[in-house]
């Protein structure tokens, strides 16, 4: 990692020399090698670097997401979740969120939510004992959103804390052969944020709601890796499809997003972003 790049050292080919490849990021974080060296990036650094705008945005009232993605074992629970110890992104947006609630002259309410999506089934990790397969249903003006999903109403960072373990606890893990606490369910823990504004001069009060979704995806897999059989290969079957939807859905928003003599003309016509997959 150097800047805000990452360079891949290939092995070798018939020549003996090896291919390198290099990837430009908004950020590059280095986890490899000695926590003590300079280049180490801490969980701090990755609050600092990516939580403290999402948390930023939220409080001025727009909706935020950040979710892990990648291979499974390549840290995605350990950055969302952390350590006890070392805590994740998701503990210190929660704390710093309600460091900043203190210091605002204004009224806040906070709602969590906790879901995970196992073997393409929605479960609320809130309600452990609900064996019910939860819908989503979309809304025509607040969006989607998951019916009968538990929503919990907190006051402080050490509430947010324990529905937190709780729906943890509840998580759907498992060892492979590539990692031994595997995540085999995409879990999505949201939080809503209501701010309420008193203008005395108008005598009127004004309502501004955000929501922050924290998403921890299960990792993609190869069967062939993992030595995946069983259950354990029907899970491994079903996050790949889910991954490959998602891939899906990025790739239309990129294209969208394209200027429209940049695209292919197959794909100048109206593009589709398949959300419902």
């Amino acid at each position: 990692m150097s800047g805000t790049q990452t360079t891949l050292q290939g092995a070798g080919n018939r020549n003996g020399t090896a291919k390198q490849r290099t990837f430009n990021f908004d950020h590059s974080f280095m986890t490899a090698g000695s926590p003590s060296s300079p280049q180490y990036a801490s969980q701090v650094m990755v609050f600092n670097d990516i939580g403290r705008n999402v948390l930023a945005h939220a409080m001025e009232g727009y909706n935020t997401c950040v979710f892990a993605y990648g291979q499974t074992g390549s840290g995605k629970s350990y950055t969302m979740m952390g350590s006890e110890s070392e805590p994740g992104l998701i503990p210190r947006i929660c704390d710093e969120l309600f460091n900043r609630i203190d210091v605002i002259d204004a009224s806040f309410h906070v709602e969590v939510s906790y879901l995970e999506i196992y073997n393409e089934r929605v479960r609320d990790l809130l309600n452990p004992r609900s064996t019910a397969n939860l819908r989503v249903r979309e809304h025509p003006s607040l969006g989607p959103y998951v019916e009968d999903l538990t929503k919990a109403a907190v006051s402080s960072n050490k509430e947010i804390l324990a529905h937190m373990s709780q729906g943890n606890k509840a998580r759907t893990v498992a060892a492979t052969s590539m990692n031994e606490a595997s995540s085999r369910s995409h879990a999505v823990f949201t939080i809503v944020l209501t701010r309420r504004t008193h203008n005395e001069a108008l005598g009127q009060v004004t309502e501004r709601t955000s929501r922050i979704s924290l998403v921890d995806l299960a990792g993609s897999e190869r069967a062939n890796s993992t030595k995946a059989t069983g259950v354990r290969l029907k899970e491994g079957s079903k996050i790949n499809q889910s991954l490959a939807a998602l891939g899906k859905v990025i790739s239309a928003l990129a294209d969208s997003d394209k200027p429209h003599a940049e695209l292919e003309s197959s794909k100048k016509r109206d593009i589709y972003v398949p959300y419902r997959d």
